[in-house]
């Protein structure tokens, strides 16, 4: 069975390849297309929005490949939803946005900028419900939706009251500038230095949550029945 035959058995797509194979998706488009029967063709996004990352400069086209995407989506008049989740809470949560460690600090943590910028998290089987969600809702059809539960949107310093209130102890803070930070992301080449990368761009940029939304295009509050997993929930499973 070919791709486009593949395509005719289903009326949704929906992508969810590696960001190293964004661009891969420039074949299924036109068979999308071609097969015309998908009524919503999800790209492989599930990040931030990169048609709002303020990153391209040093970010070896990691959005600009996803923004492409988009571009060829819309040309060809593909109905489409776009999932932005921006962190998975698997990428950075695990450490407290502390680079090169796997575990939350226990004495010492390091603060970007002056940590206030506010990043997002969202466990994968809640971003999968959402999605899932949107498949034949009218509302989500050619839009963006945006997952910014509430309990989920942090700071690194408020990640770090947190983690302080449930293990009963204050952590040293050692801030990094912005100045700092770049400089440590341009000594090392891409791709070693994505989780540098990634806390420049949503803990210093701001990149998850720098602009306004639509509240109505909210994934919590277009899906309220889904009981999604909220940060302190999720860092009580690290202690």
């Amino acid at each position: 069975m070919n791709l486009i035959e593949a395509i005719k058995q289903v009326d949704v797509v929906i992508c969810a390849v590696s960001s190293m194979q964004v661009l891969d998706q420039k074949l299924l488009i036109p068979a999308i297309k071609q097969a015309g029967c998908i009524k919503r063709f999800f790209p492989s996004e599930f990040g931030a929005d990169p048609d709002r990352t303020q990153v391209s400069d040093i970010d070896n086209n990691f959005y600009a490949r996803k923004a492409e995407i988009r571009r060829l989506i819309e040309a060809e008049g593909i109905p489409h939803t776009y999932i932005c989740c921006n962190f998975f809470m698997t990428v950075l949560l695990p450490s407290l946005v502390q680079p090169g460690r796997i575990t939350p600090p226990t004495d010492k943590a390091i603060v970007f900028g002056d940590g206030n910028v506010k990043g997002v998290f969202v466990k994968q089987s809640d971003v999968a419900a959402f999605t899932i969600s949107a498949v034949d809702d009218p509302r989500t059809l050619n839009r963006t939706i945006y997952l910014r539960p509430p309990g989920n949107v942090l700071s690194v310093n408020e990640l770090i009251e947190i983690w302080e209130r449930k293990i009963g102890k204050n952590l040293e803070r050692i801030y990094v500038t912005e100045e700092e930070l770049l400089k440590k992301i341009q000594e090392r080449p891409y791709p070693y230095n994505w989780e540098l990368l990634f806390i420049y761009s949503a803990f210093v940029k701001g990149d998850h949550t720098y602009f306004d939304i639509d509240s109505s295009l909210e994934g919590s509050r277009l899906y309220p029945h889904i009981k999604y997993t909220t940060v302190s929930e999720y860092l009580d499973t690290l202690l």
